[in-house]
């Protein structure tokens, strides 16, 4: 069976981060990696690198299915994919997967998609192309159709590595921000964290696992990139887990760069650990900081404060490791908040941040609590990419809060003092690449507050 997987490009409404990184698909890797065993053919396509329209390479590999991931923002584009396939080979069969059709399905319901893939992902695909071969019409566990889906998640991963060579001629354009080239790679599924705001623990129901370490260390060993992302929802969370990692690093003498996401409080509580792991490789870490504030912490339920973050910054600044920082904006901000934010990150001294007005992500709780409030209904999705406002500023108009994110975001990173040691670390190659994408969101964020 010939099977074309997509990646999708976001719509041009979506202000997204695609501006300054790309990188690889690497669930649909796991995919053709899983499937292509099966007596398959396949063929990732990523629209986001590619400049023909999807048309185009359905005639091209006249595929007997199509599989595509998708982001919440990807909703629209995905139902309007599925409509330009159906039109070129209306035979051609429409599978949708990703992490928003496994916590809200529902919103991928259309008649032009056959199959929306609602939980374990790569034994659900599986089995639907066996079902295809066998011209089976029987209902599948974890696929969702009309409200109908019985399947508990899987807890484990025995799954082979990801086919990398499917992307071969995308590779060397694959990159986040300064790491370029770079990898992607995953070690852990779910979150043992409640926050209130993140949708990443219901994708597992809630439950947390690992992969094993000397799997991970043979799928590192083909990794040809020198940096890579390990894209785990958290990796620092086991201390014994983590320091067996440092140690097959050694004996197997792999000299890699890597950036990973960690929380605040088990940075600030193990010391040690961040000290061992920049002798061995660790270049940076994105810190879900969230606020300055103490009262927006306890609401969002991180439980830890303005203190650890404040320490746990302080120790990566010691062993030269940079800290990319995420911030929830407040919607009862006024220009004050946005100041106060601005003298935390000076005092801080972090020149990377990534700046995000509270987004009720439907799925969570805290889109129960807000979903009567929203200025941007659900189903204009490519708006809901954690950019745009979605819920009614309470204190300052729309226009001036866009404004004031603006003005935060270059305050902070046009700072002469953040600018002279970027281009120190970085090169001014890589700078100019990263300005210009920044431009990119500013402009779109100009053209919203013309708008209004």
């Amino acid at each position: 069976m010939d099977i074309l997987l997509i990646r999708p490009k976001p719509d041009k409404k979506t202000i997204g981060l695609q501006n300054v990184m790309i990188c690889e698909p690497l669930e649909l890797e796991y995919i053709g990696a899983y499937v292509e065993p099966m007596g398959h053919k396949v063929t990732i396509i990523d629209m986001i690198l590619e400049k023909k329209p999807l048309s185009y390479y359905i005639k091209k590999h006249n595929p007997n299915i199509v599989g595509i991931t998708s982001y919440i923002a990807h909703v629209n584009v995905v139902k309007n994919y599925a409509k330009e396939i159906k039109q070129v080979n209306p035979s051609c069969k429409v599978a949708i997967g990703g992490v928003h059709a496994e916590v809200v399905p529902e919103d991928f319901e259309d008649d032009n998609i056959d199959y929306i893939v609602a939980s374990n992902g790569l034994k659900t695909f599986a089995e639907v192309l066996t079902s295809l071969n066998n011209n089976d019409n029987r209902k599948i566990s974890g696929v969702w159709n009309d409200g109908y889906q019985l399947c508990t998640k899987e807890t484990t991963f025995n799954y082979p590595h990801p086919n990398r060579r499917l992307v071969e001629k995308y590779r060397n354009r694959y990159y986040y921000m300064f790491h370029n080239p770079c990898a992607l790679m995953k070690t852990s599924y779910g979150c043992p964290y409640q926050c209130n705001f993140c949708f990443c623990r219901k994708i597992t129901d809630g439950k947390y696992f690992t992969r094993d370490l000397e799997d991970i260390i043979e799928e590192i060993k083909l990794i040809s990139e020198r940096e890579i992302y390990i894209v785990d929802d958290d990796f620092l969370v086991d201390r014994n887990r983590i320091l067996k990692f440092f140690r097959l690093l050694k004996e197997n003498n792999l000299n890699k760069k890597f950036l990973i996401y960690a929380r605040a409080d088990f940075i600030a509580e193990n010391e040690d650990i961040i000290d061992k792991f920049s002798k061995i490789g660790l270049r940076a870490v994105i810190v879900g900081l969230e606020s300055s504030n103490e009262e927006e912490l306890k609401k969002y339920n991180k439980k830890s404060n303005v203190e650890i973050n404040e320490k746990a910054i302080n120790i990566l600044k010691r062993y030269n490791v940079e800290c990319y920082g995420t911030l929830i904006l407040g919607v009862d901000w006024d220009d004050n908040d946005f100041n106060r934010l601005y003298k935390w990150i000076r005092k801080i001294d972090i020149k990377f941040i990534n700046l995000q007005p509270f987004t009720p992500i439907p799925g969570t709780e805290l889109y129960e609590e807000y979903k009567d409030k929203l200025i941007i209904p659900r189903n204009e999705s490519e708006k809901w990419d954690l950019a745009h406002l979605t819920v009614q500023p309470s204190k300052i108009s729309i226009r001036r809060y866009y404004w004031n994110i603006i003005k935060l975001y270059y305050k902070v990173t046009m700072n002469p003092r953040n600018l002279i040691k970027m281009i120190r670390e970085y090169g001014i190659r890589e700078n100019l690449k990263l300005s210009v994408g920044a431009s990119n969101i500013t402009i779109q964020y100009f053209i919203k507050m013309f708008r209004n």
